[in-house]
């Protein structure tokens, strides 16, 4: 049986990996993965083995585990581990082969294998509505894109965004840093999946970040121009229609978000 560990404590990992060849020697442990972003662009390269399944802590040092499958499916069997029983864990008994509580205890994890021997092959597992249940400290707005250049993988914090537009009708991340990405969203979806307490879409090419504001000018028919940082060669300028709602979310009015 070949195994993944996604697990970022390394002592945590090493209990687990000895429980596991302990409790068969033929076990084999693929690769030991400590956060959403090395999951993924091992998950994502094709030379890699499929896992059997899979063993993935909630809590991982760069987020939630459940970001993972925003951005790739995966179709390996999973026991997820979580140092915490506050969770909706009967969603975890529908959706998932088990849990496991820190720290691991050894019939525990006999138990969880033994269930997952039983596992009917090729089940499918809705990981999705598993995040859901369970997401309790996490809003429904996006963490973090998955960048695919060639055959590199990148992931872009949203927080690293400073705005998003459309050119020659492809979707584009440019980050504070001045770095442009495309996206496989259309402006639509990423408005959706935006926080509109920081971002805005001022009009049909550009959804803007607050902090990428450096500076405004009053412009024709009441309509506001800005100055992004990092600048951009196309005019951003906010839409005759969306200038009074836009005043208001600066303001931080929370009914301030434009409805199309």
């Amino acid at each position: 049986m070949k195994v993944l560990i996604i697990e970022d404590e390394p002592a945590a990992a090493r209990r687990l990996q000895k429980l596991l060849t302990d409790f068969d020697e033929k076990i084999e442990i693929l690769e030991q993965l400590d956060g959403i972003e090395s999951s993924l662009i091992w998950l994502s390269e094709r030379h890699n083995p499929k896992p059997d399944l899979i063993f993935m802590d909630i809590h991982l040092s760069d987020g939630s585990c459940f970001e993972i499958f925003k951005l790739i499916k995966i179709d390996s069997p999973i026991i997820f581990i979580t140092a915490y029983d506050q969770y909706a864990l009967d969603a975890f008994k529908v959706n998932a082969i088990d849990y496991l509580l820190k720290p691991i205890k050894e019939q525990d994890l006999q138990n969880a294998l033994q269930k997952f021997e039983k596992f009917r092959p090729g089940g499918v597992l809705n990981y999705e509505s598993l995040a859901k249940a369970i997401r309790q400290e996490q809003d429904n707005f996006q963490k973090r894109f998955l960048i695919r250049l060639g055959q590199s993988i990148k992931v872009v914090e949203i927080a690293d965004v400073a705005y998003f537009y459309t050119q020659d009708k492809i979707s584009f991340l440019a980050t504070k840093s001045g770095k442009r990405y495309p996206v496989d969203y259309s402006l639509e979806k990423l408005e959706e999946l935006s926080d509109p307490k920081k971002f805005f879409r001022i009009n049909r090419q550009f959804i803007v970040n607050i902090e990428a504001i450096s500076e405004m000018y009053a412009y024709s028919k009441s309509r506001v121009k800005l100055k992004l940082d990092p600048p951009t060669d196309s005019d951003t300028i906010v839409s005759t229609e969306r200038s009074p709602h836009f005043k208001k979310w600066l303001s931080g009015d929370d009914d301030s978000k434009f409805e199309n």
